[in-house]
C-alpha cells in the first residue's frame, strides 16, 4: 500500500472540497473515515493505524493551509461522536463527552486523531459546514441543513469510496423572496 500517495489524495480531496465549500477559519469540516475501506477491506475489519496517520498528515495539511477546523467522526460503537480540538469545542458551544477513542471502539481514523491533536476532546454532536466520507461510513447526521453534494476529483481514496457535501443556508419564504444581494435590493426605503 502506498501511503504517500493515501497521503496526497487526502490533501487534495480536503483542499478541493475545502475550496468548493467556501470554507474559512472558524468554520467546520467533517471527515468520516474508514481506514479498513482505504485498505480495500470490508469497513470495520482491518483498521489501520498507518493508513490513519498518513489520512491525518494529509487532512491536516489541507486544513491548516486554509484554516478551517476538523471533526473526526467515530464508528458507531462510539455512537458516532466526534474528536475535535478543545478550541473547536469552546468557540462551537460543543460539549465533551467522557470517552477516550480507540481503534476497536472508535475506529483506526478516530484514535489517530486523538493522540495526534493538541488538545483533543470528544463531542457528541455537531453541525459542520462541509464533509469528506472516505469509505461510506455515513456522516449526513453532522453536517448543517442543507446539505449539497460536491463531487470532488478524486472519488477514491486508496480503494474507499469519497463523497462529499457542502451546506448552505435554508432558502424560506414564498414567491416574493429574494435570495442573492443586489444594490437594487438593498435599500433601506
Amino acid at each position: 500500500m502506498d501511503l504517500l500517495r493515501i497521503e496526497q489524495q487526502a490533501r487534495e480531496v480536503v483542499s478541493e472540497v475545502a475550496g468548493l465549500a467556501e470554507l474559512r477559519p472558524g468554520m467546520l469540516l467533517v471527515i468520516g473515515c474508514s481506514t479498513s475501506e482505504v485498505a480495500g477491506k470490508h469497513i470495520g475489519k482491518a483498521g489501520s493505524r498507518e493508513v490513519a496517520e498518513a489520512l491525518f498528515r494529509g487532512i491536516s495539511a489541507a486544513a491548516q493551509e486554509r484554516g478551517f477546523s476538523l471533526a473526526f467522526q467515530c464508528c458507531e460503537h462510539l455512537n458516532r461522536a466526534l474528536v475535535v480540538e478543545r478550541e473547536t469545542m469552546e468557540k462551537c458551544g460543543l460539549e465533551e463527552v467522557s470517552v477516550v477513542p480507540v481503534p476497536s471502539a472508535g475506529g483506526s481514523m478516530a484514535a489517530c486523531a486523538f493522540e495526534q491533536m493538541a488538545a483533543p476532546v470528544v463531542v457528541e454532536h455537531i453541525k459542520a459546514h462541509a464533509g469528506i466520507d472516505i469509505g461510506d461510513t455515513l456522516i449526513g447526521m453532522h453536517l448543517k441543513h442543507v446539505a449539497v453534494p460536491v463531487r470532488p476529483t478524486i472519488r477514491q481514496i486508496g480503494e474507499a469510496h469519497v463523497t462529499a457535501a457542502r451546506t448552505r443556508p435554508k432558502l424560506i419564504g414564498g414567491s416574493r423572496a429574494v435570495y442573492e444581494r443586489t444594490s437594487s435590493n438593498q435599500s433601506c426605503m
